[in-house]
């Protein structure tokens, strides 16, 4: 899971996950969520992964449970942006759709769950820059989703606090 920023997201989502969380092991499968109708605007994502879920419809049911059983089969990794939308990168607190309760206890045996803030900052240089920030959520065998969104956005809100280098916000 990650914060959904830009139309780069999942790029960067596989960047990170082939050199960090499969460097050593076999990467057997990547898919990811997308609106149905960004899907229909951009049909080659999937050829990349890309399945669509359509928010109060109700094939997403059928979605998400598409999401457990991929989830179920070890080594594959499904990218989801739990806020559903686009939003800035620098957002203080995640607002996160409760499709996630929905799934993860569906999934059989072990699955684990990693949030990733990814955050773009040019700073003094020409080219940009991206920092991965992230955060072992535990199992599907622990999940609660309660304490899942407190402990991404105080992840979240960390990440964000320690990219800025070059402003003190004030705390009113």
């Amino acid at each position: 899971m990650c914060n959904h920023f830009s139309f780069w997201d999942g790029f960067l989502a596989v960047y990170l996950c082939i050199n960090s969380l499969f460097k050593n092991q076999k990467m057997k499968g990547f898919h990811f969520i997308i609106l149905k109708k960004q899907l229909q605007m951009k049909p080659w994502l999937r050829f990349f992964g890309g399945f669509s879920i359509a928010p109060g419809k109700p094939s997403v049911n059928k979605s998400l449970d598409q999401v457990a059983k991929l989830l179920s089969q070890p080594g594959h990794v499904v990218l989801l942006f739990p806020q559903g939308k686009i939003e800035s990168n620098h957002v203080r607190k995640i607002e996160m759709k409760d499709g996630v309760s929905y799934f993860i206890p569906k999934i059989e045996g072990d699955c684990q769950l990693i949030w990733s803030t990814q955050l773009i900052e040019y700073f003094e240089s020409l080219k940009t820059s991206v920092y991965f920030d992230m955060l072992d959520c535990g199992t599907n065998k622990n999940f609660n989703f309660e304490q899942l969104c407190s402990a991404i956005n105080a992840h979240h809100q960390s990440a964000v606090q320690r990219q800025i280098r070059f402003t003190q916000e004030d705390k009113a």
